[in-house]
């Protein structure tokens, strides 16, 4: 998926303001080595560099990666998959926010952050839960399916688990779940009744592979209706978020 860093940082910060509360349960000591798993524009890789540590960025995307350079030189950043990295040095922490959701193959990035830790480090993080944006999932694939495209409705773009799945994964690979949560937390949309289909442009676009653009507008535009009665309230819009979040010790 070939990501818009541009637009994620204009319309879609809320994913990295709301990652600013996660840093709290991070509780960054000077000069600890910390890693950012997913760490998208760089803002929260940054905000912990500020703090004393010394932090490493890591994304999938080299839109992504190009764009935190650019903006934080001070900071380092690297592409790597989150599935599949390794460093020659281990970290006191590895943090995430709103990325582990986007890894469906959870197993290996449990094992690539327990491995990239030290004993005692921490694997701090939040992640879209059990149930998150269901409302938009299911409108999508409803209309996607009336218009015949089966295919794309069955795409599986996010692995949204709950509390018990993810922590037992975290157990089986070695860690200690000290603090997991999994909580409701609507989410305002961008630009009003134009959220939704800026919301699906930017994080849902595969399902929309390959569909001509005047149809997937006309398909945007069902989803939005269908959404309407359970996401506007008077005017703004929220979307149907469920986050995980969670504490993990190596032991």
């Amino acid at each position: 998926m070939k990501w818009n860093a541009e637009l994620y940082d204009d319309k879609h910060s809320f994913v990295f303001e709301y990652g600013e509360n996660v840093l709290e349960l991070l509780d960054i000591k000077r000069r600890e080595q910390i890693l950012d798993l997913g760490c998208g524009t760089g803002q929260l890789t940054e905000r912990i560099q500020e703090r004393g540590a010394v932090a490493t960025g890591i994304d999938a995307s080299p839109e992504m990666i190009k764009a935190a350079q650019e903006k934080y030189p001070n900071v380092h950043f690297e592409v790597a998959d989150g599935a599949n990295f390794h460093f020659d040095k281990q970290f006191d922490a590895v943090f995430s926010n709103a990325t582990l959701h986007w890894i469906l193959k959870p197993d290996a990035a449990i094992k690539c952050v327990y491995d990239a830790l030290k004993p005692g480090g921490r694997f701090v993080a939040e992640m879209g839960g059990k149930g998150n944006v269901q409302k938009m999932i299911s409108a999508t694939q409803k209309v996607l399916r009336e218009h015949g495209y089966e295919a794309l409705a069955d795409k599986t773009i996010w692995y949204f688990p709950s509390l018990g799945e993810y922590t037992t994964r975290l157990e089986a690979q070695g860690f200690r779940v000290t603090f997991a949560a999994h909580f409701d937390r609507k989410t305002q949309l961008q630009d009003g009744d134009m959220g939704v289909t800026k919301w699906i442009c930017m994080f849902g676009n595969q399902f929309m592979e390959g569909i001509p653009k005047d149809e997937k507008m006309q398909i945007l535009s069902e989803i939005t209706d269908i959404l309407e009665p359970d996401y506007n309230e008077d005017g703004q819009w929220y979307a149907d978020y469920k986050r995980l979040r969670f504490i993990a010790i190596k032991e």
